[in-house]
């Protein structure tokens, strides 16, 4: 009879994937529901006021899905201009969100009318019934000139 064998790597590999819980291999969010589709509200968290020039200040978004049943959710970040002005410009700031393996990856900032924000699209995710999500934000003013402004995270719920 003959025999076959199988690479160490591969074995590690399925070794490792049987030991994920099953939750964390479920399809992501964005091809569950429709990309076009608007969130239902959002849940205002608490703001705090930009930090100094080239100063970092953490930012946490914690979320607790109360329901028993599955929630698609987006965590997001706004940064509000002040009213009287200058506007804010995406240049003016740097936000990172930290990954789950800890490393830390710049998040793009789009702007409009004043406030910046980060996408909800690719921050969808699906939170299982009576689960917590809890992202970790840093943000950083690196505008050589003082600037104004509300950091205002958010979590958009959706349908």
């Amino acid at each position: 009879m003959r025999t076959r064998k199988i690479p160490r790597r591969s074995l590690a590999l399925a070794a490792a994937l049987a030991a994920l819980p099953a939750a964390l291999l479920t399809t992501p969010a964005q091809a569950q529901t429709a990309t076009g589709a608007p969130p239902v509200g959002f849940v205002e968290l608490p703001a705090s006021s930009l930090p100094s020039c080239h100063a970092t200040r953490a930012v946490t978004v914690t979320y607790r899905n109360d329901a028993s049943t599955d929630r698609t959710v987006a965590p997001q970040i706004l940064v509000e201009s002040p009213a009287t002005g200058p506007f804010l410009s995406p240049s003016s700031i740097r936000l990172e969100a930290q990954s789950p393996d800890g490393h830390w990856h710049t998040t793009p900032l789009a702007s409009q009318t004043g406030t910046l924000y980060t996408a909800l699209v690719p921050a969808k995710v699906v939170l299982h019934g009576h689960h917590t999500l809890t992202e970790h934000y840093r943000i950083t003013v690196v505008a050589s000139a003082p600037v104004q402004g509300t950091v205002e995270p958010r979590v958009a719920v959706y349908g």
